[in-house]
């Protein structure tokens, strides 16, 4: 059973993108039938009737809150940022029971901050936040395994299910949903297009902003908790780097703190200052929720960083 979390980037509970979900003991019963399953965040907006779809991922596991009774945490992973916030109401609303057939909202179920829904509403929520092309595709040269070229219509977008998926509805369709959002290739193509999007395809560390004649940025997406460490595709979990600079970053050798000074390494055989900006200072999307997330930066600096 796939399931819709409710989340407010306010919110008292003790929540991380894409990591855990803090919910009350009312809601057990219905995240236990999504454990193993996958799930969707539906954002609430500050004003009425300002809520989006914004990603999903797939719960693991329960585990009670030991300091706070009857509450317990949904524990995430191959968590993914959807390419753009998908409104509730469009086309006509994605939940049956949440968007009735007249266009009314169902007030029972709105205030529900767990919600139970069906493959075909999954797969809809999916296809409306997956279906992006990036604006600036990977480069001629960026192949795959078997030496053939990665670009091409339908490489980084979801499904065209219309094309390729009549049968949307049911298992065929679901297992084939599941398997995309967990090939490593995709994801990762997914999370360099968000990353260059939020950060407008400018190195955080160096502030250059290289173009080839194609239009294709030079800039990369660096992971700053890897995903073979227990790091997920959250943008905050992402940072643009050059390829020099994303080099000396996943060796340890650059950090960045909480208020995102640029850390340099006593092991760096080299001046590197002048590949840095000046004033030391990593240009971060003005948008907060774009930015690097500390528990990400604290893990870096105590992991990775070789101050």
């Amino acid at each position: 059973m796939k399931g819709v979390f409710v989340h407010k980037p306010d919110s008292p509970y003790d929540d991380v993108t894409g990591e855990k979900y803090h919910f009350p003991k009312n809601y057990l019963g219905r995240v236990e039938e999504i454990v193993g399953d996958l799930m969707v965040y539906y954002e609430k907006g500050e004003r009425k009737g300002d809520n989006h779809y914004t990603g999903c991922a797939r719960v693991k596991s329960i585990t009670a809150d030991t300091s706070r009774t009857g509450h317990f945490y949904a524990h995430l992973d191959n968590y993914i940022d959807f390419d753009r916030r998908v409104y509730y109401r469009e086309s006509g609303g994605f939940e049956k029971k949440l968007v009735l057939e007249d266009g009314s909202i169902n007030g029972g179920v709105a205030i529900n901050a767990v919600r139970l829904i069906g493959d075909d509403e999954f797969a809809r929520i999916i296809n409306a936040g997956l279906s992006e092309e990036p604006e600036w595709p990977d480069r001629y040269d960026e192949n795959e395994d078997d030496g053939q070229p990665i670009e091409g219509p339908g490489t980084l977008g979801f499904f065209d299910f219309d094309a390729n998926q009549p049968e949307i509805i049911g298992a065929p369709a679901n297992r084939k949903i599941i398997e995309q959002l967990v090939a490593r290739k995709w994801r990762d193509r997914k999370f360099k297009h968000h990353v260059r999007q939020a950060y407008n395809r400018t190195c955080a560390f160096t502030g250059l902003r290289l173009i080839n004649g194609r239009g294709r940025p030079e800039v990369e997406a660096a992971h700053i908790r890897p995903v073979e460490h227990g790091g997920n595709d959250w943008v905050r979990n992402g940072i643009a780097l050059s390829g020099t600079v994303h080099w000396m970053f996943d060796r340890g050798l650059l950090s960045l703190s909480d208020d995102f000074t640029i850390l340099t390494s006593r092991h760096l055989n080299h001046d590197v200052g002048h590949l840095l900006r000046p004033d030391m200072k990593a240009l971060v999307p003005a948008d907060e929720m774009l930015r690097p997330h500390p528990l990400y930066l604290s893990w870096h600096r105590e992991n990775c960083f070789k101050g």
